[in-house]
């Protein structure tokens, strides 16, 4: 499945993937480690090159300073699974939106590839928006509660024996 969007929705024409590293990682890191994971070349928005993934990357600050916005990202290839895999290239973990309409819920893909349901805090700046605190989402989590979907996500919560689900 597809997840161009950045939704989830498995829309086959090329989208956006709008993605946050767990550090201050350089733009050539962060556009050769995608470069490398589709096996197409990457340009950054200001060397547009013909038939390249158009990436921008800058800096914010948070636990995800890193941010990077891929534009025409490959329809062919799942999201999940290019973030997971350049995840483990950069052994740095990747947030990424996950399928619901809840702003604070967001997909990690860790240094090993686990891809896992998770909240995060957010802050607007006049850098873009930082990200702290990023907690798995348990389905008792109050953010669980702010917007519907947690439940019918494809990333279902996960409850630890520190956090049941609710009853």
């Amino acid at each position: 499945m597809s997840t161009m969007s950045g939704m989830g929705t498995g829309d086959p024409t090329d989208g956006l993937w709008s993605w946050s590293f767990a550090e201050n990682l350089e733009v050539t890191a962060v556009c050769g480690a995608v470069s490398t994971v589709v096996q197409r070349p990457v340009a950054t928005l200001g060397a547009p090159v013909e038939g390249a993934i158009l990436c921008d990357v800058w800096h914010t600050g948070g636990d995800f300073p890193t941010n990077l916005e891929c534009f025409l990202a490959p329809s062919d290839l799942p999201e999940d699974a290019v973030a997971g895999a350049v995840a483990t290239r950069l052994g740095v973990a990747v947030l990424f939106p996950d399928d619901t309409l809840n702003p604070s819920r967001y997909v990690r893909a860790s240094p090993d590839g686990t891809l896992r349901a998770v909240h995060v805090d957010e802050q607007e700046t006049d850098d873009g928006t930082e990200k702290r605190h990023a907690r798995p989402c348990t389905g008792a989590d109050p953010a669980c509660a702010v917007a519907p979907g947690c439940t019918t996500s494809r990333w279902k919560p996960d409850p630890t024996p520190e956090t049941p689900a609710p009853v």
